[in-house]
């Protein structure tokens, strides 16, 4: 039986996960103080306390390590690489470490996941499907000017997940159907999968496609060029306005989309014009997707968070129904995606790759 230790960390927390095959056996979410946190530098110096904070809950949990077949850790921002689960090796830990592509917390996953997995036998550590995950299609990368290429950041996770989930049971695989998958979370990222690679997907980290309820989405580059130099705004100021504090959050005051919700259901005309104006741009981008497919569409899935909001769906559906079915997997399972892939490898039912390094990346495969 094999046994798969789960790492997630996030800002101010570290969720863990202990797997049994399918089966969860374990699944902790292990907060950490804003004053202990305070006391870091960076995320690279909370390295070691986030390791023991692990340990010692799994000790406290009766887990014990040494029957582990695998440790899976939160791909973080590394270089742009394919869809898949990655064993970590240097070049990873490099740049999980440096921070090549900026500094996160998920970062740590897959340093942690080899340190545990370094000391254990027959165990081994891997990242699956991180923010950073690009399949774009050359033609999708063009923008109007050179210096702007778009660039692929978005929940492939969850999107991925849910993408197998469908072919699952529709009883076909996910690399001979096409989807449209929309991620309804935080950020909102819209991808169309095109037997098995996600093609085109809008930049849902810093200000590409849908607004949501933390981020901007597309906005009038004239009018944000004005602001920055308008000599009001820090470039930090600006940057939340991007990622962070825009949104539901610059227009309602709220980052929670059930909040925006009853407001609406209790009459709020403002807030059911914004909750409006965010699903018809969902269903706009679903339908981009659409064109992107050309039509030959096997199935829309909305997954993430608002998908349990009916307001949203709702408004949503308003747009696309006549597209075709609509299949709902609301929420999102980090830790059991991220288990799965790591049994999928274990069970010999993918390859996993090896990551290089560079600008891209990936340096092929193996078993």
């Amino acid at each position: 039986m094999h046994k798969i230790l789960v790492i997630n960390p996030g800002s101010t927390s570290t969720k863990i996960a202990v797997f049994e095959e399918e089966k969860s056996i374990l699944l902790k979410t292990l907060r950490h103080s804003a004053e202990k946190m305070s006391g870091f530098s960076d995320i690279a110096s909370q390295y070691a306390f986030r390791k023991q904070v692990i340990l010692n809950e799994l000790e406290i949990s009766d887990i014990d390590v040494s029957e582990l077949s695998a440790v899976v850790g939160r791909g973080g921002l590394v270089h742009p690489i394919e869809s898949g689960v990655y064993e970590v090796n240097e070049a990873l830990k490099h740049d999980l470490r440096v921070g090549v592509m900026g500094q996160h917390a998920s970062n740590l996953g897959g340093l942690i996941a080899d340190d545990i997995a370094g000391g254990l036998p027959d165990c081994r550590a891997f990242i699956a499907d991180p923010v950073v995950v690009d399949e774009l299609e050359d033609v999708a990368r063009i923008t109007g000017h050179p210096l702007m290429p778009r660039q692929s950041k978005f929940h492939a996770l969850n999107q991925k997940a849910v993408g197998r989930k469908f072919a699952h049971h529709a009883e076909k695989r996910y690399e001979d159907i096409n989807l449209i998958v929309a991620h309804l979370g935080g950020g909102i990222s819209v991808g169309a999968h095109l037997k098995g690679r996600i093609v085109d997907v809008n930049n849902a980290l810093d200000g590409f496609g849908p607004f949501s309820p933390e981020r901007a989405g597309t906005v009038p580059a004239g009018r944000l060029i004005d602001i920055c130099f308008s000599g009001k705004y820090t470039q930090e100021e600006i940057r939340a306005m991007i990622t962070g504090k825009g949104g539901l959050m610059a227009h309602l005051g709220t980052n929670q989309a059930h909040v925006a919700a009853q407001w609406a259901n209790e009459g709020n005309e403002h807030a059911q014009l914004i909750l409006h104006a965010m699903a018809y741009q969902v269903g706009k981008a679903i339908g981009g997707a659409h064109v992107v497919l050309k039509g030959k569409v096997d199935g829309i899935i909305l997954t993430g968070g608002m998908a349990h909001n009916k307001v949203v769906v709702g408004y949503i559906r308003q747009y696309i129904d006549f597209l075709g079915k609509i299949t709902i997997y609301p929420g999102e399972d980090e830790m059991e995606a991220l288990a799965m892939n790591a049994l999928m490898v274990l069970r010999g039912e993918v390859v996993c790759k090896s990551y290089g390094g560079g600008e891209e990346g990936l340096i092929g495969f193996k078993g």
